[in-house]
């Protein structure tokens, strides 16, 4: 029997002081969005915003459905929103944030299995890698230089 060892790293920063101005105002807009969630029957809240590489910014949130099944992440929204209005650019940073009604959440929260494939498909799609920004209500803010930190065995169209 072989074993696989997998490598991941996240970059820790301890507050957005130590983010650069560009980073700063994504996670500013991705925090905006959180206003504009529907999230009625979770009270979890995921505001998200893209960067493309002509520094131009779309967003997105959560919206859920009583059939929870049809409920679209903040993540996807923002990368779709993205894809409908200027698929010709590259997606170059993703933020993603959370803010749950009911409880204060202490470290950052990862995308859900199918937002992680989602981007996946766009970092295959653009061919270029997206860094991906995390936080919740503190002021720790996780930076990921890839899908590939969190989704390492990731399907892709090569496996069709």
């Amino acid at each position: 029997m072989d074993i696989i060892k997998i490598k991941a790293s996240i970059r820790v920063h301890k507050d957005e002081h130590s983010l650069d101005a560009k980073d700063k105002e994504l996670l500013d807009y991705a925090i905006k969005q959180l206003d504009f969630a529907y999230a009625p029957y979770s009270l979890f809240r995921v505001g998200a915003a893209v960067r493309m590489e002509d520094d131009s910014m779309y967003p997105g949130c959560n919206q859920e459905n009583a059939s929870y099944p049809l409920c679209m992440c903040g993540e996807r929204v923002a990368l779709y929103n993205a894809a409908a209005q200027a698929p010709h650019l590259k997606p170059v940073t993703l933020a993603i944030v959370i803010r749950n009604e009911k409880k204060p959440i202490t470290t950052p929260v990862s995308p859900c299995g199918a937002c992680r494939q989602v981007i996946a498909e766009f970092e295959q799609r653009y061919k270029q890698d997206i860094r991906i920004f995390l936080k919740s209500d503190a002021s720790e803010i996780y930076e990921l230089r890839t899908v590939k930190d969190i989704l390492p065995l990731t399907f892709d169209s090569s496996f069709l």
